[in-house]
């Protein structure tokens, strides 16, 4: 039998000098996953903050407004770099040679993103609207621990590399953005959302227990600890990419090896969003607008 869990990614798709605002990252269900899993590790404190901040049509709850991101990338243009950190292919992560835009902006990457809305939020004198800088560092924790957000840039985070999963013809970023966790929630979760996050919780808390205190740790006090996290997706990235190659068709042995990194991923991501809004709302009595 398989595994558990699930994952449901994306990069943007783009052409050869930029990447189009044109896919998602993580999916919904993973960015609504990582969200939830965020959730049971808050504060009494950052709960009460975070539900001030969101907007109306989110009815209090993080997760429905973790895939906000990807839905404001043609109003928010300039936001489609901040989705991924793209490397040279070397299975790791620089800050000062990766977090850039295509134009060689640096501090344009999803690292750069994290560190700059969690400085936002922490600033009651920021410029930045506060329920958006909130929605943008939930997307972008969880875009982080996506493997391909720290794929390789001559491929575009595997967009360009066309593949088989098992009879459908996609790509490699569309493999670890939809056809794994479809092929998950078939198989194991009766497509019951509710069932893959109990799993991942339960992961957590029995599998996981001795790591969690670990995954969530960061001694950085000016800035957070994304930049570790985007060096684990680009050692992870390059795991995704061996035996891959154009016009490949990929089954079962695949899959067995992309899901429990899916899992782990979607935790890891929610633990450590807690921990940021945490850090965040920590002393604010619950509020950041009226700090």
């Amino acid at each position: 039998m398989r595994s558990l869990l699930l994952l449901y990614v994306v990069l943007v798709a783009a052409a050869a000098a930029a990447r189009a605002p044109a896919a998602e990252a993580w999916g919904k269900e993973g960015h609504y996953m990582t969200c939830k899993i965020a959730d049971n590790f808050l504060t009494e404190e950052a709960a009460a903050g975070v539900k001030e901040l969101l907007p109306a049509w989110a009815n209090g709850e993080l997760a429905e407004a973790c895939s906000w991101a990807d839905s404001q990338r043609f109003r928010y243009k300039w936001s489609s770099a901040l989705h991924f950190a793209d490397t040279p292919g070397d299975c790791a992560f620089s800050y000062a040679r990766d977090c850039h835009d295509t134009k060689g902006e640096k501090d344009r990457c999803v690292v750069g993103a994290i560190n700059n809305y969690t400085a936002a939020l922490m600033d009651s004198d920021s410029p930045y609207d506060p329920t958006e800088s909130l929605m943008f560092l939930a997307h972008f924790v969880g875009d982080v621990h996506q493997p391909l957000h720290c794929g390789h840039a001559d491929d575009l985070g595997g967009n360009t590399i066309i593949v088989h999963w098992y009879t459908r013809k996609g790509n490699l970023h569309h493999v670890w953005d939809v056809s794994v966790i479809e092929t998950a929630m078939k198989d194991f979760y009766d497509n019951d959302q509710a069932t893959m996050i109990d799993a991942i919780q339960t992961n957590i808390t029995d599998v996981w227990s001795n790591e969690e205190k670990e995954w969530e740790a960061c001694r950085l006090r000016t800035k957070t600890c994304a930049e570790t996290y985007a060096k684990e997706s680009a050692l992870l990235a390059c795991d995704a990419y061996e035996g891959v190659e154009q016009d490949i068709t990929l089954g079962d042995e695949y899959f067995f090896k992309a899901l429990p990194v899916v899992e782990k991923r979607i935790a890891q991501g929610g633990v450590r969003l807690a921990a940021i809004l945490n850090r965040i709302f920590s002393g604010k009595n619950g509020s950041l607008q009226n700090s």
